[in-house]
């Protein structure tokens, strides 16, 4: 297998991931901390930090969403059981036997099944809940015209620990994510990857071939006859 360098993510991508992951970390941490579980910025500042980050995440998401139906990008998240067993198997024995990767990365097919099933899952499941819930506990007390008004949506305790546990998904889900960064060819060749935008990808002679742009010209000039003996033949 021959190596390209392929320009993958693009650059509201990688925007989109690098401003994306702090917003879930920033939130986690001031998040935490008005949970109580440890004092850093102080109560009141770290509840003013976290709802304004929340907003901040409310809105990049508003745009990313645009930005995938506008640029077809939310194909890529479409979930499929093609090599899903294989992808698994490779995750928890092959990577660490050195076997190759039972999927092809490239620029329209940039998710392996598992990723797509976990990417899908979080966009469709784990942030709504996280951002419904949230307005549910920001809103759950409001004050319209001098009156205070309440959030018809249940115990508020409930929503506090449908909350965190959101959040704890989300954080398994980072540690799980950083470890599978380091599994790329390189250590780093990942990571490098996400800031840079291009990326080694494996690939075939016959798909280099088919790609190269003189491909037509060059078979015209190879079946051309030589001399005019051929051509009378």
């Amino acid at each position: 297998m021959a190596k390209e360098r392929v320009y993958i993510y693009k650059q509201y991508e990688r925007f989109w991931h690098w401003t994306q992951a702090f917003l879930v970390l920033f939130l986690a941490l001031t998040g935490f901390e008005v949970h109580g579980s440890f004092t850093f910025f102080g109560f009141e500042a770290a509840a003013n930090l976290h709802n304004k980050a929340a907003w901040a995440f409310i809105i990049l998401t508003v745009f990313t969403i645009f930005w995938h139906f506008t640029t077809g990008e939310w194909k890529q998240y479409l979930p499929t059981t093609k090599n899903l067993k294989a992808q698994a198997e490779y995750y928890i024995f092959g990577i660490f036997r050195n076997a190759p990767h039972p999927t092809r990365k490239t620029v329209l097919v940039k998710l392996n099944p598992l990723q797509r099933l976990v990417y899908l899952s979080l966009k469709i499941l784990v942030f709504p809940v996280m951002v419904f819930s949230g307005l549910a506990y920001m809103f759950y007390r409001y004050q319209s015209n001098s009156t205070i008004h309440s959030l018809e949506v249940g115990s508020l305790e409930r929503i506090a620990w449908t909350h965190s546990l959101g959040a704890y998904i989300l954080i398994a889900f980072v540690i799980v994510h950083i470890y599978l960064i380091t599994t790329g060819h390189t250590i780093s060749s990942n990571l490098k990857a996400m800031i840079t935008g291009w990326e080694e990808l494996e690939t075939d002679d016959a798909a280099r071939k088919d790609k190269d742009p003189l491909k037509p010209q060059k078979e015209v000039v190879t079946n051309q006859p030589k001399n005019e003996a051929e051509k009378s033949t």
